[in-house]
């Protein structure tokens, strides 16, 4: 069976924070029961997928379930928010230190590209190109968006399937990211729903997702996501100064 494992791949507090922006909840207030359910969920997902699911998942996993289990006994009321005796208070402090980190690592990044941009070496005349980019890939989609609208795609072919059949499997992951390139040249940006519509395959969408995750590795295409509809995502081929590389690039 064909295995993931992506290097940068995000971690359980990163999974915990992308539930809390997605649906706009309260830090100091975690609905535990809620967010335990969707991490579990997640988790199943990873498993399907056959991605390499770290022990840290499992461990915050574990972790969840306690707090969920200990949020079920009498509480003492108390004037405060969340103070140290609340179940979640631990975890609040590790996702608000975490997320300050991630924070001030984002700042760091914007830094250093602003600082390239600033100093240049050597030949300084911008490269001539026959073709200009066709837009930036969004920075801040994570992998979990991506699964959130492979989630989303998955629920509405198992709505239309109401009988199982049993097939061989015979599509491979270079199948399809000759299939992905192959629709790319003759289409321009599509999105992975309208790929997805065409396949009529649970398994063959199932192996297409696989293989976008590992052109996506490679930097073999660009990924593109509605602001006003996460988990619709779009793809394009990488336009040629991305793969010649900026003068900057270049010239260091």
């Amino acid at each position: 069976m064909y295995r993931v494992q992506l290097k940068n791949f995000e971690g359980p507090l990163d999974l915990l924070l992308f539930f809390i922006k997605r649906d706009e909840l309260d830090i100091y207030d975690i609905p535990i029961s809620y967010i335990t359910n969707q991490f579990l969920e997640y988790i199943n997902l990873m498993e399907e997928l056959d991605l390499d699911v770290a022990s840290e998942f499992i461990l915050m996993a574990s972790m969840l379930m306690s707090i969920k289990a200990k949020m079920m006994l009498p509480q003492e009321e108390s004037d405060e928010e969340l103070d140290e005796h609340d179940p979640r208070y631990e975890l609040v402090q590790r996702l608000l230190e975490y997320k300050r980190y991630k924070e001030m690592a984002g700042k760091m990044e914007d830094v250093a590209e602003e600082a390239q941009k600033s100093y240049f070496r050597g030949y300084t005349e911008v490269d001539q190109v026959d073709k200009q980019a066709s837009g930036e890939a969004l920075k801040d989609v994570t992998m979990f968006d991506l699964m959130a609208a492979f989630k989303k795609v998955l629920a509405d072919i198992k709505k239309q399937e109401s009988v199982h059949h049993v097939e061989k499997i015979e599509f491979t992951i270079e199948e399809q990211s000759e299939y992905v390139l192959d629709r790319l040249q003759q289409n321009g940006r599509t999105s992975f729903r309208a790929m997805c519509d065409e396949l009529q395959n649970l398994t063959k969408i199932v192996v297409t997702f696989l293989a976008i995750l590992e052109m996506l590795k490679e930097r073999q295409i660009n990924l593109y996501i509605e602001d006003d509809d996460p988990t619709e995502f779009y793809l394009d081929l990488k336009p040629v100064d991305e793969i010649i590389g900026t003068p900057e690039t270049n010239q260091n």
